[in-house]
């Protein structure tokens, strides 16, 4: 990256050197001639790179230190906003910090196709001059459509639905000339969203809430809040007041959400709240929708933009708010490509431009946690549920009490309280943390468990898909009737519960009952997911079995039980956040219950009732757990009050990764240096992954160490073989 010492010019005439920055893998910006007309900094342009053309940005001013006369001009600039200044420093400092090459973090900042394509048209359709021989009530209705909206241009889509008709019934009224179609740009500016449009009544809590970040809206200044509330409490209709905050003052606001399946039902409250709906960013959204978002994001054109992680890499013109909703959630961690967080990144995208950030959780992460305490971070708290809910009680069933079959799961206490739910017309959630049928497929001849031909993972079977399936890799098989391993014929068994065969034994519990699945890898897409997801929130299945997939903030309100089968899961396993993570999951999972008048009551199922988190969970004592969590971690130096750093090392050959890692191992002066202990190297827990075998290292400073500066220099010393490749994750959430 150029030295920042001298500010180069903000227009490069025509001939001028400017550096680009290409989204290639390459360690440097390249010098090309400015082109005809001149061109900004922070130009979008086409340039040359060997025979093909390549995105980039206008980076700085050219080093010069080439022959002018060799070097070639710029093809063209794209008719896009301009990188500003803080979204370059943004991406710098994010790929400082998370020590990715520049380039791959451009990329991920140009996640748009055909960026530099003309816009693509569309067909809409106007009210003409002339009026059809034949009138039919439809025809009537389409023209009235057109006439109510001020002959407004319509697609044929929103036209047919405005007036209840089919999309034949307009094509007819175009031939007739009633209707005229006319060739229309794509890439449209979003509707405007009205940030004076009443919102909900607010409890006492909530107008407390709303009142300070309005007022932190108006300053103007970076600031970041942690909106901590209880399940239900309505936090997001405070922070919809914020959002409406920040549009008011003409700034724009980025609301990030966990899960595409949340998307659907908080658009809907969106537009409720503004009266049109946001743009969208997420994988579920179309190319084309994609490219207009970044478009308009760009030019000002999008107010409010709703969507996944990547959404904090859209060129926003004058961003003042990210919500970060369930701040806890760990799908803000990338974990692979460019590995970041994107709760960390937002705070630092916000601190850039002098925005706000709002983390809202029920169970906030102990870094957030831990931030408030040091007076970094504001605090808000909803301590009460919004209306007349209440939180669920919170009890155990021990299992060591229990008489169950060893291929059973739901306990007779459990099934007890189910039946009385049944009887009393509420509905029960069933829950349990495994997608699939059953974690493992045994060979009952000779013990041999079916794995994955190319990760050293079990194959989870997927009864509902009739497959078996890897969840690191995606391969999937037919599930087999003879052992891969001896060729035993009828001897291969499913062994341990999923959320498929937890369905098989409930319906076969309470045959009378309405049973419902829900497991995201069971539909095929989010459309379907929202539309599963809103019959059950209407009553359509008396018992529902779900995976953490249902823990995410979804509303049913006539939930009254929720039955934890295997409270224990996550607390096994060696994971530095194993019991924060179950504490917050169970919390979250147990907060779907009593979310309407009639009280709720949570069980988990357990055979260790007297674990430290367990007994947290059950009293409600969540100050008591952070404080006790966070001495056990500050005690350990570890995060968030010590640093640490993730080094995966993997090859198609064992040796070659082991010898790297060895050498790594032992040559660790800039490491020691700084005071890290450097440990490893080790296969990783899963050692082979698509065929390339895995080693972890894994270092460990203190939380002021410069830790990016020391493994920058550390890597350097090395010389990898072509076959091999290095990542690095600063701050891993995962260690597999």
């Amino acid at each position: 990256m150029p030295a920042a010492a001298e500010s180069p010019p903000l227009f490069f005439d025509e001939g001028d050197l400017v550096a680009v920055l290409t989204t290639q893998p390459l360690d440097r910006t390249l010098d090309y001639k400015a082109p005809e007309g001149g061109c900004f900094m922070g130009a979008f342009v086409e340039v040359p790179l060997g025979p093909r053309k390549v995105l980039g940005v206008v980076w700085g001013k050219g080093a010069g230190d080439f022959d002018y006369n060799k070097i070639r001009s710029v093809i063209r600039v794209l008719d896009v906003a301009p990188m500003d200044v803080s979204m370059r420093e943004f991406i710098a400092r994010a790929a400082d910090y998370t020590l990715t090459p520049l380039p791959a973090m451009l990329r991920l900042a140009t996640r748009a196709p055909g960026l530099g394509d003309p816009p693509s048209m569309r067909y809409v359709y106007r009210l003409g001059d002339a009026r059809p021989a034949r009138m039919t009530d439809a025809r009537a209705r389409v023209i009235a459509a057109l006439e109510e909206y001020g002959g407004l241009a319509f697609t044929l889509k929103e036209l047919a639905e405005a007036a209840d008709v089919t999309p034949s019934v307009v094509k007819g009224l175009v031939k007739a000339g009633a209707v005229l179609e006319q060739a229309s740009p794509r890439d449209l500016p979003f509707p405007h969203l009205d940030p004076a449009l009443p919102g909900k009544t607010l409890s006492a809590d909530q107008a407390t809430a709303v009142g300070a970040l309005t007022q932190a809206a108006a300053r103007r200044r970076y600031q970041t809040t942690l909106l901590k509330g209880v399940t239900g409490s309505g936090k997001t209709e405070v922070y919809l007041e914020a959002v409406a905050a920040c549009l008011g003052a003409g700034r724009q606001a980025l609301v990030l959400l966990p899960e595409i399946a949340l998307t659907a039902e908080f658009l809907t409250r969106v537009e409720a709240r503004f009266g049109a709906r946001p743009a969208e960013w997420h994988s579920g959204v179309t190319m084309t929708e994609r490219r207009r978002t970044w478009k308009m994001v760009g030019q000002g054109n999008a107010q409010l933009v709703v969507g996944a992680r990547s959404a904090l890499f859209l060129p926003y013109q004058d961003l003042g708010l990210i919500v970060v909703d369930e701040e806890h959630d760990t799908s803000y961690k990338q974990e692979d490509g460019v590995l970041y967080n994107a709760r960390d990144m937002a705070v630092l995208r916000a601190s850039l431009v002098g925005a706000q950030v709002i983390l809202a959780s029920a169970t906030p992460s102990l870094e957030s946690w831990s931030n408030v305490e040091a007076g970094k971070y504001q605090r808000l708290e909803l301590t009460s549920r919004f209306g007349a809910s209440q939180m669920p009680d919170m009890r155990a069933i021990d299992m060591r009490a229990e008489t169950l079959p060893g291929d059973r799961w739901v306990s007779p206490t459990l099934q007890a309280l189910v039946q009385q739910r049944l009887a009393a017309g509420e509905q029960s959630l069933l829950f349990i943390n495994r997608r699939g049928f059953a974690p493992v497929t045994l060979c009952r001849a000779c013990g041999q468990q079916v794995g994955c031909d190319h990760c050293d993972a079990r194959m989870v079977e997927h009864r509902f898909l009739k497959r078996l399936m890897c969840h690191q890799c995606g391969e999937t098989k037919p599930v087999p009737t003879v052992c891969p391993s001896c060729e035993a014929e009828d001897r291969l068994a499913a062994v341990g519960p999923g959320v498929e065969r937890l369905g098989e034994e409930v319906t076969a519990l309470f045959p009378d009952a309405r049973v419902a699945v829900l497991s995201s890898d069971m539909y095929g897409s989010a459309r379907a997911l929202k539309a599963q997801i809103e019959a059950l929130a209407a009553g359509e299945a008396d018992i529902i079995i779900g995976t953490q997939l249902v823990a995410k903030g979804h509303n049913f309100p006539l939930l009254t039980l929720v039955g934890v089968i295997d409270a224990d899961l996550g607390l096994q396993g060696g994971d530095l956040r194993a019991a924060e993570r179950t504490f917050q999951l169970m919390r979250q999972v147990a907060g779907r219950a009593g979310r309407a008048e009639k009280p709720g009551v949570a069980y988990l199922q357990t055979h260790q009732p007297d674990h430290p988190v367990i007994k947290a969970i059950l009293a409600g004592d969540e100050d008591g757990f952070w404080t006790a969590e966070a001495a056990e971690r500050k005690a350990a130096g570890v995060p968030p009050y010590g640093r640490m750093a993730g080094i995966v090392l993997s090859s198609p050959d064992v040796q070659e990764v082991f010898d790297v890692g060895q050498a790594m191992a032992q040559n660790v002066v800039p490491l020691t240096r700084i005071g890290a202990q450097v440990f490893g190297p080790a296969p990783a827990p899963i050692a082979r992954i698509r065929g390339r075998h895995r080693v972890r290292l894994l270092v460990k400073a203190n939380k002021t160490a410069p830790i990016q500066a020391a493994l920058a220099e550390w890597v350097r010393q090395f010389k990898l073989p072509s076959t091999l490749r290095l990542s690095i994750d600063i701050d891993p959430q995962s260690f597999y």
